[in-house]
């Protein structure tokens, strides 16, 4: 049995060091060495080979290295072949991490405050309390769970919307296409926590944001596919929103010129909200590795049609 890599060169030695530690009997190569290729059973992956199914004609089972497979063309998969996307926990805990900062920083102003430092301003703006900070997450799946668990301690009024019906304790939740406007009205603060499918495409959009409060605050962290950048812009100078933190793009990274790196109420990062931890990614790899061989059921397993 052979796993093969095929994601992020840059951590691909981190990838080996984990299975090395963890497994080290079993053969773990890096695209493009990859060996027999008969011996290739398990797929890690960002993007598939071409031709996967002539490539590898012993491929078991396919791992997204992140939480969400939409980058992945399941046409150009086997049908019957399973693929499984990532529930290492370090990418619930760095995500949770990060929309807690990034909600902090919309709440306190940091958006402003950084726009005056490079405009030499010195201008104090009047502290809200977090009581008066509502914040909703679009998604109610692992990430925006763990995302909603460390905000609480903050005091925000906490709420979230979800295609599926949701119970959370302490939290708003809302469920469906009818019950999206009710949510959008009372969220001074939206995180967008979604899987990228065509429903969700371009769902941070100029009717969402009229829907917001007027001064109401974005945050992308799901997939650049999500958002209408020009709809952004234009909420931006109409003042319907006061500030955006956009994780994510399409395409990444954005081209030299484009307008979200100069924009005075836009932070950009480049796609590090979460990251999956190698060491514990190998072992969610190798357990589940170990329950498909074994015949138990898979966590993580994508149903196909689904697209997340």
């Amino acid at each position: 049995m052979t796993i093969l890599y095929k994601a992020s060169a840059e951590r691909a030695g981190q990838w080996a060091a984990a299975f090395a530690r963890q497994a080290p009997g079993v053969p773990f190569r890096i695209w493009p060495d990859i060996g027999d290729p008969e011996a290739v059973e398990y797929l890690l992956l960002w993007q598939p080979p071409e031709r996967i199914a002539e490539t590898f004609p012993n491929l078991k089972m396919v791992f997204s290295v992140g939480a969400g497979v939409d980058q992945l063309d399941f046409s150009k998969l086997p049908p019957g072949l399973p693929v499984v996307r990532m529930l290492e926990p370090g990418i619930a805990e760095s995500m949770a991490e990060f929309v807690c900062m990034a909600t902090l920083m919309l709440h306190r102003d940091m958006v402003a405050y950084l726009d005056q430092q490079r405009r030499r301003q010195w201008r104090e703006i009047q502290v809200q309390p977090g009581a008066r900070r509502r914040v909703g997450i679009l998604g109610l799946g692992q990430l925006g769970q763990a995302s909603l668990a460390k905000l609480r301690p903050f005091g925000f009024p906490l709420s979230g919307w979800n295609r599926s019906p949701r119970q959370i304790e302490g939290v708003a939740c809302f469920t469906g296409a009818d019950e999206l406007p009710a949510f959008l009205a009372q969220t001074d603060i939206l995180i967008c926590l979604l899987p990228l499918t065509e429903a969700t495409r371009g769902i941070l959009n100029a009717r969402l944001f009229a829907a917001l409060p007027p001064g109401a605050a974005i945050i992308n962290v799901g997939r650049g596919g999500h958002l209408v950048e020009a709809d952004l812009l234009a909420a931006l100078e109409t003042g319907q929103l006061s500030g955006a933190m956009i994780d994510v793009l399409d395409p990444e990274p954005p081209p030299a010129e484009h307008p979200f790196w100069r924009h005075p109420r836009i932070v950009m990062t480049p796609h590090i909200a979460s990251m999956t931890r190698p060491e514990g990614g190998a072992a969610f790899v190798l357990e589940t590795i170990e329950r498909h061989r074994r015949g138990l059921p898979i966590e993580g397993l994508v149903p196909r049609g689904q697209e997340y």
